[in-house]
């Protein structure tokens, strides 16, 4: 195990061009790598508040966080190709603790900055000015030059506002307002994306690094393969599933392909896969890892502070998209097993279907069951126990653990991983699963703290990184204790130290990239915000577009796609929502689309995670292929093949948001995820050309047919009935009268911009309570006037629903629409589901000729 850990951190670095050195320099990467990890535990615990020492603002945490990641990106990463691998040169060195002494600037000047905002001394400058080049630099070595390129772009774009040619330009900014700004505020560099990295992110990649430490890695990939491996491509769907299990505490897809596929990667070749088509399935399984909860590849926290939003409501929108494509994907490698001829590894005999649908409820059952007692069984322990209740908890986590590993103990421990050994025989399901479900209860801890507790995700992701720490440095020396037979010697107590110890390293090692990433991002969230290029993006994708609303969102998807090319996931994120999610507002107000806003940056998000896939700079793929040996970019266009689900989803949850479950109770979302998960099963048989035997060309035409009607059932229905009924303007009052309580009026009015360039909007507005429509009228804070047959707003009252809608004095209220009683639109899933009966059929009929 030792030895396969090494190997896939030498591939890691490998992959990222990254140096281990021996020697003296190791040992000081080693120790800074130890130093930052601990840090940063320490400032997410209570401890400092307890003992009173050690208490740190944001600002101050944000300069040591980044103090830590550009001293180690310079020890870490060479400058070129071939630069040397095994040492660290001076001049790294050199530039390592300049960029260090530019980042701890704001951290020793705290009170000084503090006592003057935005009056620079010369050291002020000169420190930015050194600061900004060294962080694109260390950009450029630990991330590649696409985001150091992208940054400096739009550090040259403030500058040169006043020279830009027409819709470009804008008033520009000096020298010194830059530097200020990017800087020494928390506006640019040391923005909101730093400030997720050092309290949220840096901890859920710690817990990740831990657990894989621990052996759960290890365990979730051999759990998969025991229960997938005897089905048809059974490799590959295990290799999606620990992907899947994977990624959803991982915050890079790169390392993920990189770790789980070391190992799923050489089965699913041996079982008649190609290089590039199981390099494709583990790209696809490991990028979609980045859009599935909690963690979202670290995107989860940013979209809170982007967004405003709780994190339980970002993981209840994001996790029925996810959840989907998931399962569509383990559709994908089954429908490639079928067009590829495969076969169940063994004897196995399938089990008959009643059979298997019986096990299914049961494990469903069993784990819902389980759920229960814990939710409800904590939910009286802890007013029964009153103020003992959280040593009363620790106890019965402590027994559980006690209890979990007694059963470990009483199974046999799980061979190491060997990817060239024949795939003749499974693990036993039974045997795996008992022997690592200890490996479960951080994961359980996390979730419990997040979710019921609802503490914030730094101190949920603490309290897991301590009860991981604990199984680190227990289950080597309590194994061997519990188990009687003393046939397997498991380690002791100092194995476990250095497990802890590597795992903490590990953990700050993978920090470093998206350290730099999110600084390096936060200057171009600065520029944004300084230059105003947001609205410039928005006139260009409008003047693009034509004002189409579907081709608008097809230009934001590409740019997201051009954005993201190369760029980690955070970083990422960071780049296109600032850029790109108010165009996909703006304009959707303009055209009539009133989104969500987190809709819109998962739309955005999405398309940004897609470009990991995409060639010719997906860098997953990449590093998929350096593992198959396969051809990277035939890898990495067939990945993007599978992932089509991926692609389509964002269009769709755009127009319906009932597949973010947002507005939708608990019945209508169950109903909602069966239904759309057969819609992008369909949606998954259409595009790969095969359903129950090979598709004729206009069978695959109803397939995408059918799995739209299921996914909008709205767009026909529409057709049919219009929901709204218009009504002049002038009539507001009465149409507010006539309508029902907590019904939706849609509005299009039309009014100057920031600019004065007169625009076109449409806003929603939820009809309050009210004796009569003027009442009502009033309570929604709006005053309005008739001139030269125009109806108008004398006035909007401050903090009134129509302000927070975005009516503004002088507007002109173009349209009103009210809504009318019309049938459900789910009704449209019925001719849709015959329309799929009849395509069973004719494939049927050439089931049965064959």
């Amino acid at each position: 195990m030792q030895d396969k850990q090494l190997s896939t951190e030498e591939l890691i670095a490998q992959d990222v061009g990254a140096r281990l050195p021996l020697g003296i320099m190791g040992g000081c990467i080693t120790t800074l790598a130890l130093a930052w990890s601990l840090f940063q535990l320490w400032i997410a615990s209570p401890l400092p508040f307890m003992l009173g020492f050690g208490v740190l603002n944001d600002t101050e945490t944000r300069a040591i966080h980044l103090t830590f990641a550009l001293l180690l990106a310079y020890l870490v990463f060479p400058a070129f190709r071939r630069s040397p691998r095994d040492r660290v040169p001076l001049g790294d060195l050199a530039l390592g603790l300049v960029a260090a002494g530019a980042a701890s600037y704001l951290f020793v000047m705290y009170e000084a900055l503090a006592q003057r905002p935005g009056n620079l001394t010369t050291a002020d400058l000169v420190t930015a000015c050194i600061g900004i080049p060294l962080l694109l630099e260390a950009a450029r070595r630990a991330l590649g030059p696409a985001l150091a390129v992208i940054a400096l772009v739009f550090l040259a774009y403030s500058l040169a506002g006043p020279w830009m040619p027409g819709l470009l330009a804008h008033r520009g900014v000096s020298f010194t307002a830059l530097a200020n700004h990017q800087w020494i505020t928390t506006e640019g560099v040391f923005g909101i994306a730093l400030g997720v990295s050092t309290s949220f992110v840096f901890l859920f990649v710690l817990f990740g690094a831990l657990l894989e430490r621990a052996g759960a890695g290890h365990y979730f990939i051999q759990l998969a393969f025991s229960l997938l491996g005897h089905l048809r491509g059974g490799p590959a769907k295990a290799a999606v599933v620990a992907s899947g299990l994977t990624g959803l505490i991982s915050g890079s897809s790169i390392a993920n392909v990189v770790t789980t596929g070391t190992f799923t990667i050489p089965m699913m070749k041996k079982v008649g896969f190609s290089a590039e088509k199981a390099g494709a399935v583990e790209v696809a399984s490991s990028v979609n890892g980045q859009i599935m909860p909690p963690v979202m590849g670290a995107a989860a926290f940013l979209m809170v502070e982007y967004v405003g939003i709780p994190y339980v409501e970002i993981i209840k929108h994001a996790f029925l998209p996810a959840t989907i494509s998931y399962i569509a994907l383990l559709y994908i490698v089954h429908l490639e097993a079928l067009k590829l001829g495969m076969q169940p590894i063994g004897d196995h005999q399938p089990k008959p279907w009643l059979r298997r649908l019986t096990g299914f409820a049961f494990g469903a059952a069993l784990i819902s069951g389980l759920s229960m007692a814990v939710y409800y069984g904590l939910g009286w322990l802890k007013p029964a126990l009153g103020d003992y209740a959280l040593p009363g908890i620790a106890l019965l986590l402590a027994a559980t653990y006690l209890g979990l590993l007694k059963i470990a103990a009483s199974n046999e421990p799980l061979a190491a991983e060997d990817p060239d050994k024949p795939l003749t025989e499974l693990p036993n399901t039974r045997t795996v699963l008992l022997s690592g479900l200890h490996f479960l209860l951080p994961v359980v801890v996390l979730v419990w703290c997040l979710m019921v507790e609802r503490l914030s995700p730094g101190l949920s992701a603490f309290w897991g990184t301590v009860m991981l720490v604990i199984i680190l440095l227990t289950q080597r020396p309590l194994l061997n204790w519990l188990r009687s037979d003393g046939r397997h010697d498991y380690g002791s107590l100092q194995d476990g130290l250095i497990d802890l110890r590597e795992g903490l390293v590990a953990g700050a090692r993978n920090m470093i990239g998206i350290g730099i990433a999110t600084a390096t991002a936060g200057i171009i969230v600065g520029a944004v915000s300084q230059t105003g290029v947001g609205l410039v993006l928005a006139d260009l994708v409008e003047m693009l577009s034509m004002g189409n609303l579907l081709l608008m969102l097809l230009l934001t998807a590409l740019l997201s796609l051009i954005l993201g090319m190369g760029l980690p996931t955070t970083a990422n994120y960071i780049v296109v929502s600032s850029l790109l999610a108010p165009v996909v507002v703006t304009l959707g107000q303009q055209n009539g689309l009133i989104v969500p806003l987190i809709a819109v940056h998962l739309f955005v998000f999405y398309f940004g995670i897609m470009a990991d896939v995409t060639p010719p700079v997906g860098l997953a793929s990449f590093a998929a292929a350096a593992v198959s040996k396969g051809d990277p970019i035939k890898t990495g266009i067939t990945a993007f093949y599978y992932s089509l689900r991926t692609a389509a989803l964002p269009f769709l949850f755009i127009f319906n948001t009932d597949l973010l479950l947002i507005d939708v109770d608990f019945a209508h979302g169950v109903l909602i995820f069966m239904v759309a998960t057969v819609a992008m099963l369909i949606f998954a048989a259409a595009t790969q050309g095969h359903f129950l035997v090979k598709s004729r060309w206009y069978e695959s035409v109803l397939l995408l047919l059918v799995a739209f009607t299921l996914f909008r059932p709205g767009f026909w229905m529409d057709m049919v009935h219009d929901p709204y009924r218009e009504t002049p303007p002038a009539q507001l009052a009465q149409t507010l009268g006539e309508v029902e309580a907590e019904s939706t009026l849609r509005l299009r009015i039309q009014g100057e911009d920031a600019v004065g360039k007169l625009r076109q909007s449409t806003v929603l507005l939820a009809v309050p309570a009210g004796e009569d429509g003027e009442a009502r009228l009033a309570s929604l804070g709006l005053a309005l006037y008739e001139q030269d047959g125009k109806t108008l707003i004398d006035s909007v009252t401050f903090g009134s629903p129509a302000a927070a809608a975005g009516m503004e004095f002088d507007q002109e209220i173009m349209m009103v629409k009210a809504p009318t009683e019309r049938w459900r639109k789910e009704l449209m899933w019925l001719p849709g589901f015959l329309l799929f009966a009849l395509i069973v059929w004719l494939q049927r009929r050439r089931v049965v000729r064959a």
